[in-house]
């Protein structure tokens, strides 16, 4: 595992760490919680699924 694998890790994690907190207290209600996470996943694999079709 060399540096070009460690430091995008450690990134991912620092901004995790960072923004977490806040979004956990934005979504204190179940029903905005699950719709935001929904959306969040919806642009994940959009995002994913362009990715794959450019590098392909």
């Amino acid at each position: 595992m060399g540096l070009e694998e460690i430091f995008p890790a450690i990134s991912l994690i620092a901004v995790l760490i960072l923004v977490l907190p806040a979004f956990l207290r934005s979504n204190s209600k179940l029903k905005q919680f699950l719709t935001n996470l929904s959306i969040w996943a919806i642009i994940v694999l959009a995002v994913m699924i362009v990715l794959y079709l450019i590098l392909k």
